[in-house]
C-alpha cells in the first residue's frame, strides 16, 4: 500500500487502536522500502517522502500513545495512588508544600488557646 498524502491528525482520534496499530505498521513498511530505494539511489522527492513518512508514524504514535494515558487515568481515577507519570509536574516546591486540608487542620492546643483567649475587640471613638 503506498500512501501518497500525510496522515491528518484529525482522522486518526476516530480510529480504534487496531486500525492505528495497522497503519503505523503500513507506514513502517512503507518508509523502509523507501530507504532502501534511496540508497539504491532514487530521486530526490524520495527524501521529502521519507520526512513526510517519518512525520506521519510520530503522528499515529502520538494518538496511541494519547489514547493509552487517557485509558490509564480513567483507570486510576477511583485508586487511592496515581502512576509518577500520571501526577501533575507543577515544580518541587509545590509538590511539597501542605495540602489545603493539611494546612486547614487545628490541633487541639491551638482549639483550646482560640476558645479560652479569643482575638480582642477595640472600638476607637471619632472625634466630631
Amino acid at each position: 500500500m503506498q500512501s501518497t498524502s500525510k496522515v491528518r491528525t484529525g482522522q486518526l482520534w476516530g480510529k480504534s487502536k487496531e486500525d492505528l496499530k495497522k497503519q503505523l505498521e503500513d507506514l513502517k513498511t512503507e518508509l523502509g522500502q523507501l530507504r532502501v530505494q534511496k540508497i539504491a539511489g532514487g530521486a530526490a522527492s524520495k527524501l521529502t517522502k521519507i520526512h513526510d513518512l517519518r512525520k506521519s508514524v510520530a503522528r499515529v504514535l502520538t494518538v496511541i500513545n494519547a489514547n493509552q494515558r487517557s485509558q490509564l487515568r480513567i483507570f486510576y481515577k477511583t485508586k487511592k495512588y496515581l502512576p509518577l507519570d500520571l501526577r501533575s509536574k507543577k515544580t518541587r516546591a509545590i509538590r511539597r508544600r501542605l495540602s489545603k486540608h493539611e494546612a486547614g487542620i487545628v490541633s487541639e492546643k491551638q482549639k483550646k488557646k482560640q476558645i479560652h483567649f479569643p482575638q480582642r475587640k477595640y472600638a476607637v471613638k471619632a472625634d466630631d
